[in-house]
């Protein structure tokens, strides 16, 4: 039997060490680890999407955070902005819990699929335009196998322009302009494709100056589900 072909992407992902600059900060990092995670195995590597390959709902963040999923494996898994990510995804019905710790906690996401702009930890939240340029390719890949996409939930303006630019290398749409970043912004790109709902990420930069609350993120999701419940038109 052929390999699942999201499985063979991961893979390739999890292989991959295009980035010099984002290889040797991943494993630094894993070495030298942050204090309260002394005793763990930091994971120390790529770090692909995951969820339901039938999702309606895909989520873009931006990368793995350094002890986060750069940590676990598991992108958004085991920092603050996966308490957030998910706590808003549980309450609108695309998890079955509203916390993710570890890889093997037993999260299991219903509808919807997250993922990253980049899939390495970058140094200080801050990839370089080559590091996203390279990861595009994953994204690409993606979002061609993730067929039943009918809403897309950007987390943030790189990854906003990252979708995009992913739209605009697949010639579904000619500019980015026509589609400016701002929080709750709601986009029809192009006939037949995903709606895109923008957000500010839930990094603790956002939360904890209240630029992002749990209400705000969690209006964007309720949002998302209206949108994956609605009826399909013709075309789309």
């Amino acid at each position: 039997m052929p390999a699942d072909p999201l499985d063979e992407l991961q893979q390739r992902i999890l292989s991959c060490r295009k980035c010099p600059r984002l290889v040797a900060w991943r494993e630094r990092v894993a070495c030298q680890k942050r204090a309260a995670f002394q005793d763990e195995e930091y994971w120390g590597r790529p770090v692909p999407g995951f969820g339901d390959p039938a999702a309606r709902l895909l989520v873009i963040g931006l990368a793995p955070a350094a002890h986060g999923g750069n940590r676990t494996g598991r992108v958004f898994t085991g920092d603050r902005s996966g308490d957030f990510l998910f706590r808003a995804l549980y309450e609108n019905g695309f998890a079955n819990q509203p916390e993710s710790v570890s890889r093997d906690d037993g999260l299991a996401l219903s509808g919807a699929y997250v993922t990253a702009t980049v899939r390495c930890a970058p140094p200080d939240n801050k990839p370089a335009r080559d590091e996203i340029l390279n990861c595009r390719s994953y994204s690409l890949r993606e979002l061609a196998l993730l067929k039943n996409v009918r809403v897309v939930v950007a987390l943030g303006g790189i990854a906003l322009n990252g979708y995009l630019s992913v739209l605009q290398d697949t010639g579904h749409i000619r500019s980015r302009a026509r589609f400016p970043f701002a929080h709750g912004a709601l986009y029809e790109t192009h006939a037949g494709g995903p709606m895109v709902l923008a957000s500010y990420h839930p990094s603790q930069q956002n939360t904890s100056t209240r630029r992002l609350t749990i209400e705000m993120l969690r209006e964007i999701f309720a949002t998302a589900r209206r949108l994956t419940e609605k009826p399909a038109t013709a075309g789309s």
